[in-house]
């Protein structure tokens, strides 16, 4: 479930547990964020913007106002103690092995960590991060046609079996039921997603990426 604030500091301090596993900052949202997705792209698939180069480039009004918007959200976050990361994307690779199933960022998964901590991000431009709510959803490990396909490729015990599950991140994804209404996380919204860790008190957040328009470019922060 999404709990909404309207101010940083409720972004960071509402409590994640129980039903609530998302904590989204709705604010308005205004500048030329494609203006600074121009002016930095590169020809990888995703550029690292640094806080610096975003200083340093010429940008219209518009732009700076997106700029200044960003740059606030960096100081905001690094002074919580996260460490934000800006991106252009263009796409993010690809699960290509022979997986029984991908287990790359466009599959629906869940992030894990060994210490405390929450994922945050925000879309500023492009097509933003998709959310599958707990209860409409199943570990892809849970569903028996798959199950008996990683067993088939699988040889040893049943608990080198869980092992295995958990080394290949094969246990961190999930699909959707019939009929899950999935979530888009608006433009500008900076989310702070729930992690799986051992203090956790809720169900880590199921999230993925989603595929981008061709010629669209994503720009992305992400701590």
């Amino acid at each position: 479930m999404i709990q909404r604030v309207t101010n940083f500091n409720d972004l960071v301090t509402t409590p994640l547990k129980g039903s609530a596993n998302v904590v989204c900052w709705e604010r308005a949202f205004i500048g030329d964020f494609n203006e600074i997705i121009q002016q930095c792209v590169s020809a990888e698939n995703i550029t690292v913007i640094e806080p610096e180069l975003l200083r340093n480039i010429k940008l219209s009004a518009a732009g700076q106002l997106a700029r200044n918007t960003i740059l606030n959200d960096f100081e905001l976050l690094s002074e919580y103690g996260a460490a934000p990361t800006l991106n252009i994307i263009k796409q993010y690779d690809r699960d290509t092995d022979e997986n029984i199933f991908p287990t790359d960022v466009y599959s629906f998964h869940i992030d894990r960590s060994p210490i405390p901590v929450d994922t945050f991000l925000c879309t500023y431009y492009g097509a933003t991060t998709e959310i599958l709510p707990n209860a409409q959803s199943i570990q892809k490990i849970q569903i028996t046609e798959i199950r008996q396909q990683l067993k088939n490729n699988f040889a040893g015990s049943e608990a080198a079996f869980e092992t295995y599950l958990t080394e290949q991140f094969y246990d961190l994804h999930f699909a959707a039921l019939p009929n899950a209404q999935i979530v888009q996380i608006p433009l500008g919204h900076i989310c702070r997603l729930a992690v799986d860790h051992p203090n956790s008190q809720t169900l880590p957040c199921i999230h993925r990426a989603p595929l981008e328009d061709d010629g669209v470019y994503r720009l992305l922060l992400i701590c």
